[in-house]
């Protein structure tokens, strides 16, 4: 069975991969839908502020011209026609540059969300590799980018031929109009066209961001083996996991039998089972276990208890009892205080307290 890269891609990406391709800039996104929506905003510019533009560049050629013949040309004069000129322009042109700022930046925005990521234009050597770029130039996803190119083209070119004909008959008596009757007339068909052309790219644009979110969805899909791998290094290696918890259990096991010497008693079943109970009246409100175990712990338990005579009693069903229903360093419960109490007047009986 083949393993890693060799896997088919069947299973859908995971949350943490879908955060580490966006940190890397990988995000579903169609370049169609910033341009429709730069077409917008600018055909918008043109409807609400087009007269003042055109009042505005009249006035100033007017002005301009007509202080032509009682200006002393110079580069001082020059200089300063040119920078007015500049100003004036930009003036007139800073709501388009606005509105074309404010869609370029929604268009993506309405996309992918806010956004920053500098690895997608770091520089990468594997970049320059001559064979993934002939697969790039031969991939579905080139093909789809020449479809579109060529769809663009001839959406525009029908809208425009189509406009133009529908006015043929009025292109002749141009000839007998002003100069603004003209420029109004061909205001009007260029603003149909823009019009009906962003209509046609909208509905392009969508298409396009649906292809592309298909193709981001596929390429991020992962083998099953990958999903292993993530899974294993988010809840972590299980033999490390192994290990630290024998690690945990040892350093348990050794606090416990550190507290073993100080029991007044070792309860056993004889040989599988040990537990060591404590009890000092004046600051415990009943005895407590403070050490537990079966086989080797047992084993343990008992030498340490001898070694430093501590009394072992075998009390088969009360060990199985303490072992099965009281935790370590917790108090005996009610039902076996007479049991327990029994064994340690035993046990004082025999230290002769």
């Amino acid at each position: 069975m083949s393993t890693g890269n060799d896997q088919e891609k069947t299973e859908k990406a995971t949350p943490k991969r879908r955060e580490e391709a966006r940190k890397k800039g990988q995000v579903a996104m169609s370049k169609e839908v910033p341009s429709v929506t730069i077409l917008l905003f600018s055909l918008g510019t043109f409807f609400f502020s087009g007269y003042w533009m055109f009042a505005n560049i009249t006035d100033f050629l007017k002005k301009t011209l007509g202080n032509m013949g009682t200006t002393t040309f110079n580069s001082s004069s020059i200089y300063r026609v040119m920078i007015e000129s500049a100003c004036h322009f930009f003036l007139l042109l800073s709501p388009l540059m606005i509105s074309v700022l404010i869609a370029g930046i929604a268009g993506n925005i309405l996309q992918t969300g806010f956004l920053f990521s500098t690895q997608a234009v770091s520089p990468k050597f594997s970049k320059l590799n001559p064979v993934k770029g002939i697969k790039k130039i031969i991939s579905l996803k080139a093909l789809v980018e020449l479809v579109k190119s060529l769809l663009k083209i001839s959406t525009v070119g029908f809208i425009a031929f189509t406009m133009v004909k529908k006015e043929i008959s009025t292109i002749p008596l141009l000839i007998q109009m002003s100069v603004v009757d003209i420029l109004t007339f061909i205001g009007k068909i260029s603003f149909k066209i823009c019009f009906y052309t962003c209509v046609a790219l909208i509905i392009l644009s969508i298409l396009d961001y649906l292809f592309q979110r298909w193709q981001y969805e596929k390429d991020l899909m992962m083998t099953k083996q990958e999903i292993k791998e993530e899974l294993k290094q988010k809840d972590g290696d299980p033999a490390v996991k192994s290990r630290i918890r024998k690690a945990q259990l040892d350093m348990a096991q050794s606090r416990m039998m550190d507290a073993v010497p100080q029991a007044d008693v070792i309860i056993t079943n004889p040989t599988r089972l040990a537990i060591a109970l404590k009890f000092v009246p004046d600051e415990m409100a009943a005895p407590k276990v403070i050490a537990k175990g079966a086989g080797y712990i047992a084993e343990k338990i008992r030498n340490i208890a001898k070694e430093n005579n501590i009394p072992i009693v075998e009390e088969k069903p009360l060990a199985r009892i303490l072992y099965k229903t009281i935790k370590i360093n917790e108090f005996i419960s009610p039902d076996l205080y007479k049991a327990v109490a029994e064994i340690l007047a035993y046990v004082y009986k025999l230290r002769g307290f």
